[in-house]
């Protein structure tokens, strides 16, 4: 008589705290046979912007929240400041680049042209150390572009 040993599988984790440092998993989104080519390239290198500008954004917005009242002088608030304008200055510039390649459906560029335009007006903001509700403000328009442009895409058949 023989046994095979079977790994014990379990609903939880062994280990039920997960290390924040460690990066997303990244799941492939199927997209459509005939999804248009242009579009395809132009979400793809969307959807990589919207990951670092988020990050790094995310960044800043959390440091503000440490004050009640925006104190850009903190070490923590300058450095996530430059860093996050930053990834918003480069982020603009592909997605600009994106929704003007050659054969880019006019409904996926037009939301990426507006999300670029809100990127770079969060960024002014940024840069001038505006108050909170209107770095909300601005950032809930940008956020409002990225699902326009999620959707425009998607009904490419694609995503971003």
């Amino acid at each position: 008589m023989s046994f095979l040993l079977i790994p014990h599988a379990s609903a939880q984790p062994a280990d039920a705290v997960a290390d924040p440092s460690a990066p997303p998993v990244q799941v492939a989104t199927p997209g459509s046979d005939n999804a248009d080519p242009a579009a395809v390239a132009a979400c793809g290198q969307f959807a990589e912007v919207l990951d670092s500008t988020a990050t790094y954004y995310g960044d800043f917005a959390d440091s503000l929240e440490a004050f009640a009242a925006v104190d850009y002088s903190d070490p923590a608030v300058e450095s996530s400041n430059v860093m996050g304008r930053t990834a918003l200055r480069q982020g603009a510039g592909v997605a600009m680049a994106a929704a003007n390649g050659p054969g880019v459906p006019p409904a996926v560029a037009d939301p990426m042209r507006q999300w670029s335009v809100d990127a770079t007006k969060l960024l002014i903001k940024m840069g001038l150390r505006g108050g909170r509700d209107s770095l909300n403000a601005t950032a809930d328009e940008l956020n409002n572009d990225a699902v326009a442009t999620q959707q425009a895409c998607a009904a490419a058949g694609t995503h971003a």
